[in-house]
């Protein structure tokens, strides 16, 4: 068994994905022992599903104040995991890098890795990443991660072709500390495509956070009018319902999902026509709805406020997503096979 802390946790998509994995062997394989992130709503999502009865063990501060050694908290782990925020490396706003606001994060989990020298870790962040400066700010971020003492395996993942109903590419980085003698391959996508209506089928209107979106007369007219897989800018939309923006079109403003793929990827965001919007229905998607294009099981419960929840499910990795790269990284500690794709990593 792995025990794990975490950082930036979230509101519990790794370890939602541990607890899949653990459920797959009938036994704990990974168990979280710790967590942190500064949002409160967030920490509180974490507490109520993986530590009710410890709730101390999720520790709710700015990452920026916490002393890895102080925090009583902070045991020893085996494995450390960390979806540090992205937000100046996303393709969408500024992308700033590593010199905005979020950027020099991951340095904590740097200074983290060299505290708690785990046998392996994992990062998380979005696919901007990678060309963020032209590509130096990923390099940079890789040079402190070997520096701390890991082996990396950097991959892009594409979220789609793992089973997961939603198109999300994310760049992972499995670290395993240099004095171990265990490498990591790239698990091979199953091609197993599920659609948004798969993902969607035999939802109850009684599950938490199925509250829907009061829609104006403007905007369910707008939406009667956007096919399936459409969005406001290249549906056959008449002028008085046609938006009046100026620069970059976003693809994903008023666009309906399309019952026969995956969905597109759902963000923390839902203002100004970026809410996930149904196929048939004229209307934003639920957040439960939301949860289950995410791979949250139905009872995962979030806390908070409608926005807050909403936000906390687009910042998430998928559960079912992370299971399969958590699965490759046990097999390899315990020298069994998977399928696993050979040649260079890609990035």
């Amino acid at each position: 068994m792995f025990t794990v802390g975490e950082l930036f946790c979230g509101p519990g998509g790794i370890a939602a994905g541990a607890g899949l994995l653990n459920k797959k062997y009938k036994k704990k394989v990974i168990v979280h022992s710790w967590a942190t992130d500064y949002h409160e709503d967030t920490c509180e999502t974490f507490r109520k599903n993986f530590f009710p009865n410890n709730p101390e063990k999720v520790v709710c501060k700015d990452i920026r104040k916490i002393s890895f050694g102080k925090e009583k908290a902070f045991t020893q782990v085996d494995g450390l995991t960390f979806g540090f925020p992205c937000n100046d490396f996303s393709i969408v706003g500024e992308s700033k890098g590593v010199r905005g606001e979020f950027g020099p994060l991951y340095t904590y989990c740097a200074k983290a890795l060299k505290h708690f020298q785990p046998k392996w870790f994992i990062a998380e962040n979005v696919s901007g990443i990678k060309s963020s400066d032209g590509g130096a700010a990923f390099k940079k971020i890789l040079n402190e991660f070997q520096k701390a003492g890991y082996k990396l395996y950097p991959h892009h993942y594409k979220f789609e072709e793992y089973g997961v109903p939603q198109s999300r590419h994310r760049v992972i980085i499995v670290g395993i500390r240099n004095d171990i003698e265990v490498e990591f391959n790239i698990p091979k996508p199953s091609m197993i495509i599920k659609t948004a209506s798969q993902a969607l089928a035999g939802i109850s209107a009684n599950l938490p956070d199925q509250e829907i979106t009061k829609q104006s007369k403007t905007v369910i007219e707008r939406l009667e009018h956007i096919k399936p897989g459409e969005n406001a800018f290249n549906a056959n939309l008449p002028d008085r319902l046609k938006l009046n923006v100026k620069g970059a079109k976003i693809s994903q403003i008023y666009k309906r999902l399309d019952p026969n793929k995956p969905a597109y990827t759902v963000t923390g965001s839902g203002g100004g026509g970026t809410h996930i919007y149904h196929w048939s229905e004229p209307r934003a998607l639920t957040n439960r709805e939301r949860a289950r294009l995410q791979t949250f099981p139905d009872t995962h419960v979030f806390y908070g406020g409608k926005e807050s929840v909403r936000r906390q499910i687009g910042m998430a990795i998928p559960p079912e997503g992370i299971e399969v790269i958590l699965d490759a990284l046990v097999k390899s500690f315990n020298s069994k096979k998977y399928e696993y794709i050979s040649g260079n990593i890609k990035l």
